[in-house]
């Protein structure tokens, strides 16, 4: 394999570790480090479409080196990576579409919100999740599922054989038999790519790129949001069931706090990703915001700095109105990526306390010249990259961006942001 100044690609890797991770740390690096998430740039720049992120892995996997070995970042911070497409298809899931299937073959997967728990089931949620979860909520996420509505309530069975009569005769409803054929046939596609699934970033590691490889859970409010009850639904109910929601925020954040204690101790200082969609200045006020979301928001970014782990969080939005609340988290443990917020504001609340992550935006990698990118990109290391504390990369996943416009954001942060 070629090297870079006759380095090899474990050397490569240190070095571009070390990069970011000085940056991250507030440390002053040799030079600002450019990382991004590519996510499906590698299909238009190897020419093939982005289904075969999801049917076939070697395509993909052979697109995405050539993609990251061709535009040498110093680091990936987040891979597309291969999801098999036949689970899907088994389980035929209402809330996501996936090229070729709802998009086409060619676009990106697209989130599909629902409002997937309604407005007057909160108290059957609460009572049993589990039984709530199983014949009421996955039956209208997951199409495969929808007989399941018809299971009896698993609490009600009655003790003694008779229970596993009563379960025995709902499981032999021939809609049931086929619902749980499918899940099986799911369970075993899904078996057979994990083991290539989980070692699609280190392959792309062996290369010589740092990578992000773990997930750290999120705002619980989100996990509402997201996933129960929409974000229409979650807004209502602020002004109409906020104990719901409190309750609701209690509950997951009790659960990822045991989850987090769980993890073993690092000393490595490995870098978790939390994407965050619904604390946004234009989602909710900044009362509602130290109500609802804030305060579940920070409890989790503690405790992940406590294991040792630095949260690497997608402010996704505009976050401006809210950069004094960042000044809560430790300091210089926290790695913000920041999207339509006043990047230059950030760096005047944050200097000395955060590493900034940002945010060469999507429209100018897309439709602008070579010059206005390299403009764009020498304003922030100016500004915000003065003392360090900078990381280069878009402001959303570059899937459309113009092949030259990407090699000039990074060629040319790494020939001017060099710290003298």
């Amino acid at each position: 394999m070629a090297t870079v100044l006759n380095k090899t690609p474990e050397q490569l890797f240190q070095e571009r570790n070390q990069r970011i991770l000085d940056a991250t740390l507030l440390r002053i690096p040799d030079r600002v480090p450019v990382d991004l998430s590519f996510g499906y740039f590698p299909a238009k720049y190897a020419g093939i479409t982005c289904e075969a992120a999801y049917y076939d892995y070697d395509k993909w996997l052979e697109a995405t080196k050539k993609t990251v070995l061709d535009f040498e970042p110093d680091g990936v911070f987040y891979i597309q990576p291969f999801s098999p497409g036949k689970v899907l298809e088994y389980l035929a899931p209402r809330s996501q579409k996936w090229p070729g299937h709802g998009v086409p073959a060619d676009h990106g997967h697209q989130a599909i919100e629902g409002e997937w728990m309604k407005a007057d089931e909160w108290d059957a949620f609460f009572k049993d999740e589990a039984d709530y979860l199983l014949r009421v909520y996955l039956p209208r996420v997951v199409e495969t599922m929808e007989p399941f509505k018809n299971l009896p309530n698993l609490s009600t069975l009655g003790y003694g054989y008779r229970g596993a009569v009563v379960l025995g005769e709902a499981l032999a409803n021939p809609e049931i038999w086929q619902a749980l054929e499918q899940l099986r046939k799911a369970g075993e596609e899904s078996l057979k790519w994990r083991t290539k699934i989980s070692e699609f970033n280190r392959e792309i590691q062996k290369l010589g790129f740092p990578t992000n490889t773990a997930g750290a859970g999120g705002a619980p409010f989100d996990q509402i949001s997201d996933n129960l009850r929409g974000m229409s639904g979650t807004m209502l109910d602020m002004f109409r069931q906020p104990d719901k929601i409190l309750k609701a925020n209690e509950m997951l954040l009790e659960r990822t706090l045991a989850r987090i204690a769980a993890m073993p101790q690092r000393t490595d200082n490995p870098t978790a990703f939390m994407a965050l969609h619904r604390g946004s200045d234009g989602f909710m006020s900044l009362k509602q915001f130290e109500k609802f979301y804030w305060p579940g928001l920070k409890a989790v970014i503690i405790a992940l700095v406590n294991k040792g782990i630095i949260p690497g969080i997608f402010f996704e939005g505009n976050w401006t109105a809210r950069l004094e609340y960042l000044l809560e988290v430790p300091k210089g443990r926290v790695l913000g990526f920041f999207d339509s917020t006043d990047i230059f504001r950030a760096k005047e609340v944050l200097k000395g306390h955060m590493c900034i992550r940002g945010n060469v935006p999507g429209s100018l990698l897309s439709a602008g010249s070579i010059q206005e990118v390299k403009d764009y990109c020498k304003k922030l290391i100016d500004v915000v990259g003065k003392d360090g504390g900078l990381i280069v990369c878009p402001r959303v996943v570059p899937d459309v961006a113009k092949p030259e416009n990407l090699h000039a954001m990074i060629d040319f942060t790494k020939e001017y942001g060099v710290y003298r």
